[in-house]
This record gives C-alpha cells, sequence and structure tokens, in this order.
C-alpha cells in the first residue's frame, strides 16, 4: 500500500515519522486521551511506543494528522481481511475493497472543533475516490458520544451493536459496528 500524503485546507493526513515517536508518547501517556484510546489503565514508555505505533504490519499504514501545519492526531487504516471481518462481525465480500480505521485527536484542547471531521472526510473521499474502496468501517465505544457524533456526520452509520466488544480499563466495553458507503455516483 503507498503511503497516504493529504492535504485540505488546514487539515493534512501524512505518514508517522520515526520522529513522531516523543510526540506519540505525550499523547499516549494523556489520561484524557486514554479514557477514550487505549485505556488509562496502559502504561506507555519509548518502547511501548515503538512495539504498539512502529511495528510493521502487513498492509497497515499509520499516519498523523496534522493542523495548520501542526500535529494534533493519529490514523491508521488497515485493509480487511477474512480474519479481521470475523473479529468484527463484518461480512467478508471478496469482490469489495474494504477498510478498517482507528484514529483519536491527541489533543483536548481541540476536541469539539470539528478537526476530526475534517480529516475524516479527507481520508473517507480519498480511500473511496482514489483507492476503490466500496466501505470504511470503524468500532467505536457504545458510550463515546462525542465520537459517534463525529462518525455520523461523516456518513457512517451504525450497522451492529457489539456487546462487550473491547476490554478497556479492565471492563468489556460494548461498541457500536459503523460503516461508510460513498453515495452511489448519479
Amino acid at each position: 500500500m503507498e503511503p497516504i500524503h493529504l492535504q485540505e485546507g488546514p487539515v493534512a493526513v501524512r505518514p508517522l515519522f520515526s520522529q513522531d515517536a516523543p510526540l506519540l508518547l505525550r499523547w499516549m501517556t494523556d489520561p484524557r486521551v486514554l479514557a477514550f484510546y487505549g485505556g488509562r489503565d496502559l502504561r506507555f514508555t519509548p518502547e511501548k511506543v515503538q512495539e504498539e505505533f512502529y511495528t510493521p504490519e502487513q498492509g497497515v499504514r499509520r499516519c498523523l494528522v496534522e493542523f495548520e501545519g501542526i500535529p494534533v492526531g493519529y490514523i491508521q487504516i488497515y485493509p480487511l481481511d477474512e480474519e479481521l471481518c470475523r473479529e468484527y462481525h463484518y461480512p467478508h465480500r471478496k469482490e469489495e475493497l474494504a477498510f478498517g480505521i482507528d484514529q483519536f485527536l491527541g489533543e483536548p484542547a481541540l476536541w469539539g472543533k470539528h478537526i476530526g471531521r475534517r480529516f475524516l472526510s479527507l481520508v473517507l473521499h480519498h480511500l473511496t475516490q482514489q483507492e476503490g474502496a466500496a466501505a470504511v468501517i470503524l468500532d467505536p465505544h457504545a458510550d463515546n458520544f462525542r465520537a459517534l457524533r463525529c462518525y455520523e456526520a461523516c456518513g457512517f452509520r451504525k450497522i451492529q451493536f457489539l456487546p462487550a466488544h473491547e476490554l478497556h480499563e479492565g471492563v468489556w466495553e460494548d461498541c457500536w459496528l459503523m460503516e461508510y458507503r460513498p453515495a452511489p455516483s448519479a
């Protein structure tokens, strides 16, 4: 898979670089971020950041999100295969290209300013229009109402409730499987 370099106005998405590791460590030690991504019970060290964000995985593209030239978040994009589809309880259609994404804004001061909507819309447009994706999925916690509103505003729809889907801070959390499909061309 080709690296992603996207920009629209003040929002950009670029590949993750090794020099971004200290920034990831700062974000992954902020309890406000961990409350929604990973869990506050995780203990990130420089070594754990390397393991979690820099260990190569087949097809996974890890990117930094920038706003006005300043790094503000993270997104990873990966093609869905049969195994991932089983994990997500998502029908695997061999004839369709589909991606899963995980993301967060690491700067809590910027939450609620629609930056998530802007960078997700940019990524969704790229994946569907440039790479030919038929669908993009994600699985937010059912109680993460800010994220759910953001995803719905970007065109995702809830397609399946996933009870006790993700272990988060020692508790199995309910999630929603959400899907984005581009509008059919007229």
